[in-house]
């Protein structure tokens, strides 16, 4: 598809089962059981091709946002790596402290 360029098909393809995916599917098969219950047709049983269709379109259409999600993720995941490589003063190692040196030093009451 047009939404992920180029440099955007060298990434791995997202799983057939995701949460957009699965989502969107649910959402069309839901509108189209509201749309048979509209119509006063009984909602699952009436119209079971627009329900597969719906649910499969939906399928599609979550499919390609999560292409297009990995993509834009990827994208800033390099441009961030890459500022962290060309200005690496602004992000010197601390020094590692224990759990002691961070917490103050308990004293019972009693």
């Amino acid at each position: 598809m047009v939404l992920v360029p180029d440099e955007g098909k060298a990434l791995p393809p997202p799983g057939i089962v995701n949460r957009n995916s699965v989502w969107l599917s649910g959402v069309g098969w839901c509108s189209a059981m509201l749309q048979n219950a509209m119509n006063r047709r009984p909602p699952l049983k009436a119209g079971v091709h627009r329900q597969v269709l719906l649910a499969t379109i939906g399928w599609f259409i979550g499919y390609h946002i999560t292409k297009y999600e990995n993509y834009t993720y990827a994208r800033l995941d390099r441009d961030m790596n890459q500022y962290i490589k060309m200005h690496p003063e602004e992000f010197a190692m601390k020094e590692k402290r224990t759990l002691a040196e961070i917490v103050e030093p308990f004293h019972a009451v009693r």
